[in-house]
């Protein structure tokens, strides 16, 4: 027992020992340039003070001739980079502000109602409805998320039409909150990007948004779909470029997914998943290149890194929209390998990420796993960048427990950096691209963001997709003074999410 507690206390002594020799590493490569440069100011000191009148007068005399035109060319050499550099460097890109869709609570739909619809839709075999409150119990989708009008009815409505009114009610209500929010005329809106993966009609729901709003005739209007949950994020970096060559002008980004029309009700497992996790939800997001709108504006987009995984098979084949084995009813079916491909989208993604968020210390690190591995061969495992010395909050996509359980792991954060994804998964369920905003509203909520704080948004899309963004808050976010979806009840919810739940049926 007493060799026992000796060990125990000698593992500690060492992880503490090891804590503080990676704080003096980071402080000495963070500090490098300082630790250089005073000693060879000190030096340069020295020697000037050895220096007598006589000498300065002949130094002055050496540099006479030529003061002026060393004098000329400098000027003329800062000058032009100055021009250069201002003429040259992308517009910045702020976010004004966004808004999260929260239905009416007549909407809600707890996991024992659920159910009870399965059950009543009489398509599916007993085995697939325990399969259902398996996963259901074990996704980390709580109580209060909320479904569509016509499949909270029996019997459910899938049409066109009641399709159609679900979409339109996400998406009027997140714009009409987010135009109230910012006092921004529709008519001042020069771009529009909308994103819903599965629901695409025609016309598009880019042109119900300048029908509904009566936007101007020359709007750049962009419609995506088929992108999966990173979608959002891919709307946010088309806004960004087209903001970067279209001067003095506002890009309004619409994210949703449409549950009505894309419910599976057959029994094929690998479709039933969805079912289970996917909710109603959107997001609206105001951005600007205005310099006017700094002051108003909440963040400063930063970065944007996509990257795409599609030219592999496997991960092509991992997120598929197809009919499933009585090739009658459409489903998405999701791949035993879909954890897999999303760890190697993030990897990949994570690198380009980087080299421009981290510090120096971090860098130098990979960069010497990378060598030992790559090159010496060594059998070591690859070095994870430790990104909280890059940011302060995390928003990653709400996929499900099993995604966020992966990344928490992988990425070594903490409960409070996943809390925002954790309390969006059980609060409003998968809401595909627009959970992501749903979790900023949570920090906000929860009074953490703080004038130059650093926000890292993370999605994984079908094709197979893994998209980040990166946002500076601008200000201080006070929670009394902001309208959000998480407002009266942010205090009333668990920290910690039973990873399994009972279900009462």
């Amino acid at each position: 027992m007493a060799d026992n507690e000796n060990k125990n206390l000698q593992n500690l002594f060492l992880s503490v020992r090891l804590k503080y020799v990676k704080l003096g590493y980071h402080y000495l490569i963070s500090n490098a340039l300082y630790f250089l440069v005073v000693p060879f100011i000190v030096v340069v000191l020295r020697h000037l003070s050895m220096l007598t009148v006589d000498d300065f007068i002949q130094l002055r005399e050496n540099l006479s001739y030529n003061i002026l035109a060393i004098v000329l060319c400098s000027v003329t050499i800062v000058f032009t980079s100055t021009i250069y550099l201002i003429i040259s460097r992308p517009r910045k890109v702020y976010m004004v502000d966004f808004a999260c869709y929260k239905p009416e609570p007549a909407r809600m739909c707890t996991k024992e109602f659920y159910m009870q619809l399965v059950k009543q839709a009489g398509t599916f075999t007993e085995e697939s409805i325990a399969f259902k409150r398996k996963i259901l119990g074990r996704s980390g989708v709580g109580q209060m998320t909320y479904g569509p009008e016509g499949l909270m009815e029996f019997p459910p409505r899938r049409s066109m039409a009641d399709a159609r009114k679900e979409t339109e009610a996400v998406i009027v209500g997140a714009i009409d909150e987010l135009l109230a929010k910012t006092g921004v005329k529709p008519k001042d809106i020069g771009i529009l990007v909308v994103n819903s993966s599965l629901f695409n009609p025609t016309p598009s729901l880019s042109a119900m948004v300048v029908n509904r709003y009566k936007l101007r005739g020359n709007i750049l209007s962009y419609n995506l779909g088929g992108m999966g949950c990173s979608a959002g994020l891919i709307s946010i970096d088309l806004a960004k470029r087209l903001l970067q060559v279209h001067p003095n002008s506002y890009a309004l980004v619409v994210s949703t997914e449409n549950i009505t029309f894309n419910w599976y009700t057959g029994n094929e497992r690998s479709m039933l998943v969805t079912n289970c996790l996917f909710r109603v939800g959107g997001a609206a997001i105001l951005l600007s290149n205005r310099s006017s709108d700094r002051r108003s504006s909440k963040y400063q987009l930063v970065h944007t890194i996509r990257t795409h995984m599609g030219s592999d098979d496997k991960c092509y084949d991992c997120v598929m929209q197809k009919e499933d084995d009585t090739k009658k009813i459409i489903g998405v079916s999701l791949s035993k390998d879909l954890m897999l491909v999303a760890g190697d989208a993030l990897k990949t993604n994570i690198t380009a990420l980087g080299p421009l968020v981290l510090p120096m210390s971090e860098q130098l690190l990979f960069f010497a796993s990378l060598v030992a591995k790559k090159i010496f061969k060594v059998k070591i495992k690859p070095y994870i960048p430790d990104f909280k010395l890059a940011f302060e909050h995390f928003c990653i996509h709400a996929g499900g427990r099993g995604v966020l359980d992966e990344l928490e792991k992988n990425l070594e954060l903490s409960e409070w950096h996943m809390e925002p994804s954790r309390m969006t998964l059980y609060r409003f369920g998968n809401t595909s691209s627009s959970s992501l905003w749903y979790e900023l509203a949570y920090s906000e909520a929860k009074g953490r963001i703080r004038k130059g704080d650093r926000t890292w948004q993370i999605a994984f899309g079908s094709g197979f997709k893994c998209n980040s963004a990166v946002w500076k808050a601008l200000r201080t976010i006070n929670p009394a003074q902001e309208k959000n979806p998480w407002n009266d009840e942010i205090d009333n919810f668990p920290v910690y999410v039973p990873k399994i739940e009972s279900i009462a049926v």
